[in-house]
């Protein structure tokens, strides 16, 4: 006899029907054996759960988190851990600068997501992000500053991959409009939607958003079980705002921050702030050596100084018309040159071995 089979969610599997045909037609009528049996206590244990989805996924937000050409390692893994802690994200080539921003709207759309957060390298050392509301809007652009990734921090929490995050937010962020647009835009983007299908059951880590300084700083943190306290994972980075746009990448303005320096007029800020200090070690040098170079107080003369000082006599002056005549050295006068000298070596050398010959 074979085991029927089973249902998912439901009870243990009942006896088998039997199919009478009738004697006229050939219709088959279904007959029970017995009555159905009802699962005991003890038997309940060993039922298949049902999905986690139950088909109830209906916040079906999509993140599309792709970058533009020429950044650097540090946003590429920075990029990745963010792809690694958002389930419901999806991943895109990189896009070339040229392009306009307002073609990324078409990007989101091709990918079937409502939601970007786009990374924008210029000069291969500024790192910008934009978190958009596609395409309706808003959008937002912050100056990313101070990155630490996964990799760097080496921290010692750990977490659940896919699982939902909480998200905590500095109580500033309700007190000023464009703080609470924000808060609202990262709701919808970083948390995970319910019953997503790759999303895990669990809630073991906490997104916190806070601000200091006219800054918004993010941090990831890992609750343990045993003491409830929180250890953080990474990554970090701060987020500084420059505007707040109406539409998706672009249109009017809603909120520019008047604290936000571009990195352009920070860098030339050091530069002067470094030629001032050179400038002014120059300025000390000469003002020391001008100090040098005055004259000292002068000492008062004293009368009895020159008392014992007896003038020089004076020599008469000779004025000589006559040209001198030239010294001779009388030692030098007479004597013969070397090769002379040589020369009357040999001579007498020889004469004298004649003589000796005769």
């Amino acid at each position: 006899m074979a085991v029927a089979k089973r249902q998912r969610g439901a009870g243990p599997a009942g006896p088998k029907r039997k199919r009478a045909r009738r004697a006229g037609g050939g219709k088959e009528q279904a007959t029970e054996e017995g009555p159905p049996s009802v699962p005991s206590a003890g038997q309940e244990e060993h039922l298949v759960p049902p999905p986690v989805s139950q088909g109830k996924w209906k916040n079906k937000e999509r993140v599309l988190i792709f970058s533009s050409r020429g950044i650097n390692f540090r946003t590429r893994h920075l990029m990745k851990d963010l792809r690694t802690l958002m389930p419901h994200s999806k991943a895109d080539t990189k896009m070339d600068r040229k392009d306009k921003l307002f073609v990324i709207n078409e990007v989101c759309e091709m990918k079937n997501c409502n939601k970007c957060i786009y990374f924008e390298a210029k000069k291969k050392q500024d790192l910008y992000m934009w978190f958009s509301n596609a395409p309706q809007g808003p959008s937002a652009k912050f100056l990313v500053q101070n990155i630490h990734t996964l990799a760097e921090l080496k921290m010692t929490g750990n977490c659940l991959r896919g699982s939902r995050p909480l998200l905590s937010f500095d109580s500033a962020f309700d007190r000023e409009p464009h703080y609470a647009v924000l808060k609202e835009l990262f709701i919808q983007i970083f948390s995970t939607p319910h019953y997503h299908p790759k999303s895990q059951p669990f809630v073991d880590h906490v997104f916190t958003f806070s601000i200091m300084d006219h800054r918004i700083w993010f941090r990831n943190y890992q609750i343990v079980e045993e003491d409830m306290a929180l250890v953080e994972i990474g990554p970090r980075f701060v987020l500084n705002l420059i505007k707040i746009f109406q539409g998706s990448f672009g249109g009017p303005t809603l909120y520019e921050n008047p604290h936000y320096q571009s990195p352009n007029m920070h860098r030339r800020a050091i530069r002067l702030a470094t030629a001032a200090r050179f400038k002014e070690k120059q300025q000390v040098k000469e003002v020391q050596k001008l100090k040098r170079k005055e004259e000292k107080e002068l000492i008062p003369e004293d009368p009895t100084e020159n008392v014992f000082e007896t003038p020089a006599e004076e020599k008469p002056v000779n004025i000589e018309l006559v040209r001198p005549e030239l010294k001779v050295n009388l030692k030098k006068k007479n004597k013969l040159h070397q090769r002379e000298r040589k020369l009357k070596r040999k001579l007498g050398h020889t004469g004298v071995q004649k003589k000796k010959e005769n």
